[in-house]
């Protein structure tokens, strides 16, 4: 049973797990969210109840009504955190509580109900327990944990839906990039936007994402791993990629990222990397940065590393970009050294090799 006031997880078991021998060979080399673990978390939202029938169960199909809300107008939210295995063997979190936070933020744009944030935390704490064996032991393994609410009532009218349903799944991953290039390259979308001003680019919604595939396609086609955004005003500043915030390293050693405007996510992993930074004593501002300012610094060799940082891939350098008006190469192409230095202490408070001093770490036993 659950720990928090108010609400009470049943747990239901599960009449066929996976048998170990199969688990291990699933995450043996799980690649990255193509791999599930056995349970799930479902707690329902009404008008009348509040959040209430909170289980801990096997993963299952969702039956929904075909005229579901969700299905018609998109009222879906979700987020993605890691569990790790620390280096003495304890698996713990990494800043759950700012997940939760963010969580809401997206509910209340989306015009859903808030989840107390200890629920969420609580609800990402017991599946990670539950499906602990599911950990994989290869190199960058981790527990992705996708918590996610969407609109379950049956209605047709264009209004907040009356009832909703949270759940949490989890993946064994591995690295998310498969390519195999010390640095990714990326196709500048001149023709798409991600998100507007006044719009949900700093909701974490699927909607967003939605909007990124077909300028991702085209990135892929034209042979590159990434697409990044521009402003939808002017389609002149650098905004994001399709999932993760950017920073820009310069020679004299300062460091630049967009500015949180409203049509950029705030990035867990951006804020940890800015806190990071500025303990090591590095320029580092959240400012406006251009298309055309970023390939006149690579050229002339001031801007020396760029990097993409986001919980799926952590932090992954940026090697080359492209666009319509030609491409150009960042520093060497390859990792810079202030990007491999900011990934090897992020990961290794993740992992408990580097010392946590901002309580960032919250061990699950």
């Amino acid at each position: 049973m659950a720990d928090n006031p108010g609400i009470t997880f049943d747990r239901i078991p599960h009449p066929a797990p996976v048998d170990a021998a199969a688990r291990t060979a699933l995450i043996a080399s799980p690649g990255f969210g193509t791999v599930f673990s056995d349970h799930m978390i479902s707690i329902d939202w009404s008008e009348e109840k509040g959040w209430h029938n909170a289980t801990l169960g096997p993963r299952e199909p969702i039956t929904l009504d075909p005229a579901a809300a969700v299905l018609h107008y998109a009222q879906e939210i979700f987020e993605g955190l890691k569990a790790y295995k620390q280096a003495d063997g304890q698996i713990s979190l990494f800043r759950p509580d700012a997940n939760a936070s963010r969580f809401n933020a997206s509910a209340r744009r989306l015009a859903m109900p808030e989840l107390p944030e200890d629920i969420f935390v609580d609800s990402v704490r017991q599946l990670v327990l539950a499906d602990r064996d599911w950990m994989p032991e290869v190199e960058g393994g981790s527990l992705y944990l996708r918590p996610f609410m969407f609109a379950s009532e049956t209605f047709l009218g264009v209004r907040p839906a009356k009832q909703y349903k949270y759940l949490v799944i989890a993946s064994p991953v591995g690295n998310y990039f498969k390519s195999g290039a010390p640095a990714v390259s990326i196709w500048v979308s001149r023709d798409y936007t991600r998100a507007a001003p006044g719009g949900t680019g700093a909701a974490k919604c699927g909607g967003n994402y939605a909007a990124s595939l077909v300028p991702q396609a085209e990135a892929i086609e034209r042979g590159h791993d990434q697409v990044v955004f521009l402003d939808a005003a002017e389609h002149k500043w650098i905004e994001e990629l399709g999932g993760m915030n950017l920073f820009f390293v310069f020679d004299d050693g300062r460091m630049i990222t967009p500015p949180l405007t409203g049509s950029i996510l705030p990035g867990i992993t951006r804020n940890s990397l800015l806190t990071l930074a500025r303990e090591q004593g590095l320029s580092v501002a959240e400012e406006p940065y251009s298309i055309d300012q970023w390939r006149e610094d690579a050229g002339s060799g001031k801007l020396v590393e760029t990097f993409a940082c986001g919980t799926a891939a952590v932090v992954t350098p940026v090697g080359r970009v492209a666009s319509h008006d030609g491409e150009f190469v960042i520093g060497s192409g390859g990792p810079g050294q202030l990007t491999a230095r900011l990934k090897e202490q992020l990961v290794g408070i993740q992992r408990g090799t580097e010392e946590d001093r901002h309580g960032w770490i919250t061990k699950l036993g």
